[in-house]
């Protein structure tokens, strides 16, 4: 296990540096030794003019071939090397996402499948490193090619020159300096070539440079209120969202008016944008067009620490980092072990973190690894019941956890988040048929906000869901 997951951090440290590794290490050191051999090529040209000149006349059509085929090959080259380096990126994703779901693969017997999955996308990257390798023997057969013609010729030239016009002695000095100078030529060549080849991962570097980032962090003259959200109300006006520019609007038009303390769910169909909400809400995607006021502050005029510090969130799948118990329930040290303790027996942990050697300060592995599903939901619970936000999130919460699991937080929210304003996308049906009011959102659009027993009165979206869930929980 411990192998596998050092296995996918090294492959995941191989996609993030080795167009660093390029910039950093081979362009600087390749393009020294061009300067080198440009400077080695310049001076021998130099020397070959005064002291066998009769060779300078095949200099000029050699190097016009010479660069003429460079420029030829460039054109290639550079669009292999980009398909080289975006081919690598499938084989490296794959492994490491074959490597996180190997209990699941195995469980379903479908390694076979991830087998000839990862030879396809390891043959698809090959198979642009082979015409890649096969263009540089272009150019190298070509080059050197062109230089052992030259070099003949300039040397039947000067053998049938008349000896008044070159010295017999002068011959050998020709054609060691031509030698010299089809050598270097070469080389100095082919390593431009490579230096202009690896500036694409400068180019793939340069892509991240200019990606719009977040918006401020914290805006002084803009602060709020030491203990705001007071109330917890919410007003959702006209809120269009849309993930990137010229794409289909992700939200179109929500609006909602949320009363402090309120339990409120949405439910949907998949892709109906019910975790885009609650990405709006925490500004991990800019609304379009519209607002989101809570407790009279519009939220886009407040820096991202100052909105997300004060509001808590259970997501669907539990983040828990490397280190300790206490280092994951308080990040920040912001709370006295009392407190944590408490919180930890309020979400039914704190025998668990009792029985531990190091109590609070027992281990906590990459991702949680070492501990249970349930008891990452329950300790993201008691991080949440630390922050005592008055307004919590639960991105199907329970979704990946029992029933059992399931109802202790269903009743641990119910009596210690009774005077929150609770925004829960609901997975499980039963889980929002005890809340306030219902959302369903279909399409991008809020099309019903009641409570569930007016819903089901009458015909509508959520009595067709709640059918639907009933059936396939009955097996029909």
């Amino acid at each position: 296990m411990h192998l596998l997951c050092m296995l996918r951090n090294c492959f995941n440290l191989f996609q993030a540096s080795s167009d660093q590794t390029n910039v950093d290490i081979l362009v600087p050191f390749v393009l020294n030794l061009t300067v080198a051999m440009y400077i080695t090529l310049l001076s021998i040209i130099i020397v070959t003019c005064q002291y066998a000149w009769p060779t300078v006349f095949l200099l000029i059509p050699l190097g016009w071939l010479n660069f003429w085929y460079r420029r030829y090959y460039l054109a290639t080259s550079r669009e292999l090397t980009r398909l080289d380096s975006i081919t690598k990126a499938p084989v490296i994703h794959h492994f490491s996402e074959s490597i996180s779901g190997f209990m699941t693969i195995r469980c379903f017997r479908k390694q076979d499948m991830f087998i000839q999955e990862n030879v396809n996308r390891v043959n698809s990257s090959l198979r642009m490193d082979f015409h890649n390798n096969a263009s540089n023997e272009w150019l190298g057969f070509r080059l050197e090619l062109i230089g052992s013609l030259l070099l003949c010729a300039s040397t039947l030239f000067m053998i049938l020159l008349p000896a008044s016009i070159i010295k017999p002695e002068d011959v050998g000095l020709s054609l060691s300096y031509g030698l010299s100078l089809n050598g270097v030529l070469f080389w100095a060549i082919y390593m431009s070539c490579f230096v202009e080849n690896r500036m694409v991962s400068v180019e793939r570097i340069k892509q991240f440079t200019v990606i719009t980032s977040e918006a401020a962090w914290t805006i002084k003259d803009r602060l709020p209120p030491p203990n705001w959200p007071s109330q917890g109300n919410v007003e959702i006006k006209d809120l269009q969202v849309r993930y990137r520019p010229n794409t289909p609007l992700v939200l179109k038009g929500v609006t909602v008016s949320i009363r402090g303390g309120e339990k409120i769910g949405v439910v949907g169909r998949t892709g109906s944008g019910k975790s885009t909400l609650i990405q709006v809400f925490f500004r991990l995607v800019e609304p379009t067009a519209g607002t989101i006021v809570i407790d009279d502050i519009d939220i886009t005029t407040l820096g991202l620490h100052d909105l997300r510090s004060r509001f808590g969130i259970i997501p669907q799948e539990p983040v828990l980092f490397e280190g300790t118990v206490r280092s994951n329930i308080d990040p920040i040290g912001q709370y006295s072990e009392e407190e944590i303790w408490k919180s930890l027996e309020r979400c039914q942990l704190k025998e668990v973190v009792a029985s531990k050697p190091k109590k609070l300060d027992a281990p906590v592995a990459d991702n949680g690894d070492n501990w249970s599903v349930g008891q990452r939901q329950l300790l993201c619970l008691g991080r949440v019941m630390l922050k005592k936000s008055r307004l919590l999130f639960m991105d199907e919460a329970t979704a990946s956890v029992d029933s059992q699991t399931d109802a202790v937080i269903q009743k641990i929210i119910r009596e210690d988040f009774a005077a929150c304003t609770i925004i829960s996308i609901a997975h499980r049906i039963p889980t929002v048929m005890d809340c306030d009011r219902v959302l369903v959102i279909d399409a991008g659009l809020a099309k019903e906000f009641d409570s569930p027993s007016r819903l089901l009165e009458r015909p509508s979206l959520f009595g067709a869901l709640v059918q639907e869930y009933a059936r396939r929980s009955s097996g029909i």
